[in-house]
């Protein structure tokens, strides 16, 4: 989103700039030709002055020619009424002068001294370059004054100014740039916190809470969200104590029940009913437990997952000696945190090393693997429990079904801790050496 808004806010700036520059460059390249076409006018008009002086002679207007090669831009000439032509006449030389009215050019009418008459300005467009000419009555007659610029002569200072405006143009835009940034940023990084918090809670992390900060809009969004995830706390939490009152209160009935069986006078269907019984008041244990456990782990369960693995090996361990099986544990370095309780993971656990011991002869062999593995878009873990028995049924993953007399319930319970943590389990029932279990659980 950042990126969307840097692009149009640049975008629009350089369509701004060029809408300025454009039309300004065209009035700076006319002023300056204006500029160089009023200065040459006025230094034909002086030399035309000088020409038309009787006092001056061919040789003087030649000095004065050269003294202006240094001095100013452009080349000048000049074309005397006898058709001599003195200077560095332009491409195509000196026009010829025009005929003017008047007298013969010394005097008024009545003798006395004057200024020289001139006529216009004319300029004509010679060799990519400009002529500006002069008409003036001499003492001999009309002479003609062309003071030529070339095309670099003409448009001289116009690369300063471009390059002014071209610096201008880039200061504009670099300020846009950093403008856009700074409220892009405003705007974006509240909406991207936003947009995390809205995976958390959709990762079941309720504690999540979006920023209430930058742009009103965007501050109300924040704040919608927050007020969103603040009512599904209130619901979970209402609905677990729901659950645990529900089974706080089931427990009278089920002591009851328990004395009723005791006072059986049948000893041996007593003893059945109060094993069922007691698995009754274990699940109802295990159900306050799970309703209970947000108070004691927060929202989100987590556990080192090599610690519980370690710990359930060596529960087991005592087990596999005694049937002659050999366990290998290979662990990761710790800590390997997973989105997962210790309780939830050892059970997990507990069910694929129980099903290799149920399942396969005494003297097979198992191994535990845990390594580290991306999940998703973070590090998590791999739990691998392979063995060397006879190989997983089809299906055998499947709540209820098993093909060798069990519940067929350990490998469901395995799943669904592997997804509760944002993993899977996979199942590889006929390896060449048995089979093999991996779960995968996703870090908090």
């Amino acid at each position: 989103m950042r990126r969307r808004i840097l692009l149009l806010s640049v975008g629009m700036t350089t369509l701004v700039v060029l809408a300025f520059a454009v039309p300004l460059t065209i009035l700076m390249r006319n002023a300056v030709v204006d500029d160089s076409l009023k200065t040459a006018r006025l230094q034909a008009v002086n030399l035309a002055y000088y020409v038309g002086d009787q006092d001056h002679t061919a040789a003087d207007i030649q000095a004065y020619i050269d003294e202006f090669k240094g001095d100013a831009a452009g080349s000048i000439s000049v074309r005397l009424a006898d058709g001599t032509t003195l200077g560095d006449p332009p491409p195509g030389g000196v026009a010829t002068p025009k005929p003017m009215a008047g007298g013969d050019g010394d005097g008024d009418d009545d003798g006395r001294r004057g200024p020289p008459k001139v006529t216009d300005a004319t300029f004509r467009d010679v060799g990519g370059g400009k002529a500006t000419e002069i008409t003036v009555k001499g003492p001999a007659g009309p002479a003609s004054v062309c003071l030529f610029l070339t095309s670099d002569e003409l448009y001289d200072g116009l690369l300063t100014g471009l390059l002014i405006l071209l610096a201008g143009s880039l200061l504009v835009l670099l300020l846009s740039i950093a403008g856009a940034e700074f409220v892009s940023r405003r705007l974006a990084r509240p909406l991207e916190e936003t947009a995390r918090t809205a995976e958390r809670l959709a990762r079941g992390d309720v504690d999540a809470r979006a920023p209430t900060t930058g742009p009103a809009e965007v501050a109300k969004v924040g704040a919608a969200l927050n007020g969103l995830a603040d009512r599904i706390d209130e619901v979970i939490a209402v609905e677990r104590e729901a659950v645990a009152d529900l089974s706080h209160r089931l427990r009278t009935p089920l002591t009851a029940l328990r004395l009723q069986v005791e006072a059986l006078p049948d000893r041996e269907r007593a003893e059945e009913l109060n094993t069922q019984v007691n698995s009754l008041e274990r699940t109802l244990t295990a159900v306050i437990s799970a309703a209970r456990r947000p108070q004691r782990e927060g929202r989100v369960p987590h556990c080192d997952a090599v610690e519980v693995t370690r710990q359930r090996a060596a529960f087991w361990e005592p087990l596999f000696e005694d049937q002659g099986r050999e366990l290998v544990l290979e662990l990761a370095q710790p800590p390997a945190m997973v989105r997962a309780s210790a309780e939830d993971l050892a059970a997990a656990l507990d069910a694929l090393v129980e099903n290799v011991v149920a399942h396969t002869p005494d003297g097979t062999s198992a191994r535990i693997v845990l390594t580290r593995q991306l999940v998703g878009n973070s590090n998590g873990v791999l739990i691998v429990v392979t063995d060397e028995g006879p190989g997983i049924p089809l299906g055998a993953g499947e709540r209820g079904r098993s093909d060798r007399g069990s519940t067929g319930l350990g490998l469901d319970i395995a799943r669904r801790c592997a997804e509760a943590a944002g993993g899977r389990l996979t199942i590889h029932p006929n390896l060449p050496a048995g089979s093999s279990v991996h779960l995968t659980l996703a870090a908090p």
